[in-house]
């Protein structure tokens, strides 16, 4: 649930003035070094002339997931990106200790992105929290968080967010992904807390982390401006794939017995209930068994690393909403070398893609 609230005034970023139609480069103290130098993180301000939303777009809260940061990057330079009311906030690295040490945690090993709202008398990271908290949520309408998948890890593009919210829907499906996960998201993350502060929040997850992946920049860049369209605060109109479908259900299909694996499904593929998904081998390519899918889906995510041991993850796959037949959804993305087929086809470059073998079945 979304709770009304006072938005901060807009007349001062972090200590300077910015007025309306104007752009501007500032920097948030967020925190102290070992050796007590100021913390700082960058952030681009840019207000159109007319009153609007305030909307924030950030990246790497989890300091190795750079993708987004690309896009943010992009976003900033973009002397074509014209506000017609309102306010951005551009913050390509959130959690920049972590970034600096090419990690996805804090110095101290905490998650920051378990750790909001926060509070000023924490742990480094619930400090850094409660500081991001309230000079950054505390002066926005609404949010975008941009994300990558976990470590060996990779994901087709997918927005997540609490689809009970009408806003939170909006900001959702208005982004113009092939796949909407529902969910709140876990206890003390980012978009979670300030949704629950009265700021609706999604986010995008879309590849792997240490990358910038030209696909995963641009089908989140089309997002964001999508975002801004439908808010009023851009021109033009809001670009949707050729279908959208609403996760509900996801699960992680896991090895049975250690090996190397080949794989014959690739991120974003729409796949039917039975269809092989990853062959188990020795490292002399022996066949121990075949993994396949439980029931009619699309692959939001897998692993990169093909040597795996019992157990581990190798396949996310969200289940299709009754009704929707996997065919049918392979020739509505008839466009091939539409954004979303270029995106799954860039994607599977990372990993051995595969013809399964003959008399393939469920382990």
């Amino acid at each position: 649930m979304i709770k009304p609230r006072i938005r901060k005034p807009i007349d001062d970023w972090f200590g300077e003035k910015i007025p309306a139609g104007e752009s501007r480069n500032v920097d948030l103290n967020v925190s102290e070094s070992y050796s007590s130098m100021t913390v700082r993180i960058p952030i681009h301000i840019r207000r159109a002339k007319d009153d609007g939303p305030v909307v924030f777009i950030t990246a790497a809260l989890h300091g190795d997931e750079i993708n987004g940061t690309g896009v943010i990057r992009q976003l900033a330079q973009d002397h074509d990106f014209h506000l017609l009311r309102g306010s951005v906030m551009l913050v390509p690295v959130l959690n920049i200790l972590a970034f600096d040490r090419h990690s996805r945690y804090l110095p101290d090993r905490r998650d920051l992105n378990r750790s909001f709202p926060g509070s000023a008398n924490g742990s480094l990271a619930s400090r850094m929290a409660r500081t991001i908290f309230d000079e950054i949520v505390s002066r926005c309408d609404y949010g975008i968080d941009l994300h990558t998948a976990a470590i060996r890890r990779t994901n087709y593009p997918n927005v997540r967010g609490d689809l009970t919210s009408p806003k939170i829907r909006r900001l959702a499906e208005s982004f113009g992904s092939e796949l909407i996960i529902s969910s709140k998201g876990p206890k003390g993350a980012f978009r979670r807390e300030a949704c629950l502060a009265g700021c609706p929040t999604i986010i995008m997850e879309g590849g792997e982390i240490w990358k910038v992946e030209p696909g995963i920049v641009e089908t989140a860049t089309r997002g964001v401006k999508n975002v801004l369209r439908q808010l009023e605060m851009l021109d033009g109109n809001v670009e949707s794939p050729e279908y959208q479908i609403i996760i509900e259900e996801s699960k992680w299909i896991r090895a049975e017995r250690g090996g190397f694996l080949h794989f014959h499904v690739k991120p974003g593929d729409i796949i039917e209930e039975g269809q092989p998904l990853a062959t188990n081998t020795t490292l002399l390519g022996i066949e121990h068994s075949t993994l396949c899918a439980p029931f009619n889906a699309v692959v939001i995510g897998m692993t990169s690393l093909p040597a795996i041991s019992p157990g581990e993850p190798i396949c996310n796959l969200g289940k299709l909403p009754g009704g929707c037949k996997p065919s049918a959804l392979r020739r509505q993305r008839k466009k091939e070398d539409g954004l979303e087929q270029r995106v799954s086809e860039e994607l599977a470059s990372n990993v051995l893609v595969v013809e399964p073998p003959d008399g393939s079945a469920n382990t």
